[in-house]
């Protein structure tokens, strides 16, 4: 019984390692999609006319050890002089209690092509530096088991690597009219080698496809809001890995809410206040999946947006009319 129980241990802690290591995992997602436009894709720089800066958290499974705590902050604006957006976006991301942890820095460019009167077409490129850190001495390994008291030794186990740098290349291309869009971005499109340890692990390519719409459903008048509809279906695909998500936002005057269903997985419910210079907004995923919502605690994720002052509006600029949140 002592040797199946320490051999039982053993595989389930290699296969864990083996899982760190060598799987290639998926980026991290919010769920608050056009919270912050240049992460969905980086033809959405310069998209809003102004400057602006959006702040974003992602706590994913907080019932869970191995957790996903994410944070993202971006500015960008419209340049008349480059007759298109310019941006900046950092990101860090910690998983299993910081056991690994991704941070990266990026800069954008897009350029604004408009077609003719009533269609406009952006495209975007981005620029990144990734740096991936594992700590070794939150790992735990095989011969650091006692089959009756648990992990109790000292493991035998070597350090090997941990950290990782890397450039990294995406693109991404927008189309919108005044009443719909649409954008397909490739993200990792160089496919550089995020291994933190001996070999190689190219990071996979993440695609990305939206489309969307503004429907009004309720003209403002003198003593109410006006009300707008605004559906969606967001489609990622990394790695064999899919993700579908549709749902709809409906916004009545600065208020908006908005209801998402992704891959059986989960219910995602949002809802979001936007000013002329801020916008705060919180969304819920409620894990509808095997693992169960009161397993994982669902998935919180706040966000906010400053809009800041333009000097000067651009003449002719035609603004893309897409959620907040």
């Amino acid at each position: 019984m002592k040797i199946n129980i320490l051999h039982t241990s053993l595989i389930l802690s290699l296969f864990l390692v083996f899982n760190i290591f060598e799987a290639r995992t998926q980026d991290p997602t919010f769920t608050q999609f056009y919270a912050n436009p240049i992460y969905l894709n980086p033809a959405f720089a310069g998209t809003s006319g102004c400057p602006r800066i959006s702040l974003n958290y992602r706590n994913e499974w907080p019932s869970l050890s191995g957790n996903y705590v994410t944070y993202c902050a971006a500015f960008d604006t419209y340049a008349k002089s480059i007759t298109g957006g310019l941006g900046i976006i950092a990101m860090h991301d910690q998983q299993g209690q910081a056991t690994i942890q991704t941070s990266m820095i990026g800069g954008i460019y897009s350029y604004n092509l408009k077609v003719n009167q009533k269609f406009s077409i952006m495209f975007g490129v981005k620029a990144a530096y990734f740096q991936k850190f594992l700590d070794w001495n939150k790992l735990t390994f095989g011969d650091m088991i006692d089959p009756r008291r648990g992990f109790i030794y000292q493991t035998g186990d070597v350090p090997r690597g941990g950290q990782r740098g890397f450039f990294d290349a995406s693109a991404g291309i927008v189309g919108f009219g005044k009443n719909f869009y649409f954008g397909i971005a490739g993200n990792h499109l160089n496919r550089p080698d995020e291994s933190l340890i001996l070999g190689v692990s190219r990071l996979p390519i993440r695609m990305t496809g939206n489309i969307g719409a503004v429907i009004n459903i309720g003209n403002k008048g003198k003593y109410s809001s006006k009300t707008t509809l605004m559906p969606n279906i967001i489609y990622q695909y990394q790695n064999g890995f899919q993700e579908l998500n549709i749902g709809t936002y409906l916004k009545y005057g600065i208020f908006t809410s908005g209801v998402w269903y992704r891959n059986r997985d989960a219910f995602i419910i949002s809802l979001g206040m936007a000013t002329e210079k801020l916008k705060i907004g919180y969304s819920y995923d409620l894990t509808v999946s095997k693992l169960g919502n009161a397993i994982s605690g669902g998935s919180h994720e706040i966000s906010m947006g400053i809009n800041l002052k333009c000097k000067k509006k651009a003449k002719n600029f035609r603004k893309i009319s897409c959620p907040s949140f």
